[in-house]
């Protein structure tokens, strides 16, 4: 796509990819609330690939490039990290996805799911140096004194907070598709 372009250019080929199942798209949240399809901005969205592996060939990104620890490639493995949570998420099929970032504001989160009854807002994170701005000032401030808890995708271990818990990467799948089955869990 080229720089600037508008989604209605491309609105075709979008909607094709999107049926063919080689592209997820997910919408912006006008509002954090259930049901998350009704608040979708059609016309606000991110693109993912179905498959990482795709992603990093297109991308002509060697293997071994995604393993070195310094920030040679930061913003991609960022991008890379966040469609590989996403497609994990996914796979359990009872999961609906999408975004919220608030206006005149920088704060944004990468996920917000409806798993069943819940609403799970997510943020993803490449590495172990991990801080959750968007996600604290979601939860503690504009969510103060609900249940809402907030969930963070990265490579560090297991942790739970009172506002959020961080789940490792390799243990996505499993965690969503836990929620999915039995819905609300205090403990994973």
């Amino acid at each position: 796509m080229r720089k600037g372009a508008r989604a209605a250019e491309y609105e075709n080929a979008i909607q094709w990819l999107s049926d063919a199942g080689l592209v997820y798209k997910v919408c912006r949240l006008s509002k954090v609330a259930m049901p998350l399809s009704f608040y979708f901005e059609k016309d606000a969205f991110k693109l993912f690939l179905l498959d990482v592996g795709l992603l990093g060939a297109m991308a002509q990104v060697p293997p071994a490039l995604m393993l070195i620890g310094d920030n040679v490639f930061s913003e991609f493995k960022g991008a890379f990290t966040e469609n590989y949570v996403l497609t994990q998420m996914l796979a359990s099929r009872n999961v609906v996805a999408g975004y919220y970032s608030k206006e005149n504001s920088s704060m944004e989160l990468d996920f917000v799911l409806q798993v069943g009854t819940e609403i799970l807002p997510v943020e993803v994170k490449a590495e172990e140096n991990v801080k959750s701005k968007s996600l604290r000032l979601f939860i503690t401030v504009d969510n103060a004194g609900s249940d809402m808890h907030g969930y963070r995708f990265s490579m560090k271990g297991y942790k739970e907070q009172d506002w959020m818990t961080n789940i490792p990467l390799f243990a996505v799948s499993p965690f969503i598709s836990r929620k999915a089955e039995y819905g609300k869990i205090n403990k994973v």
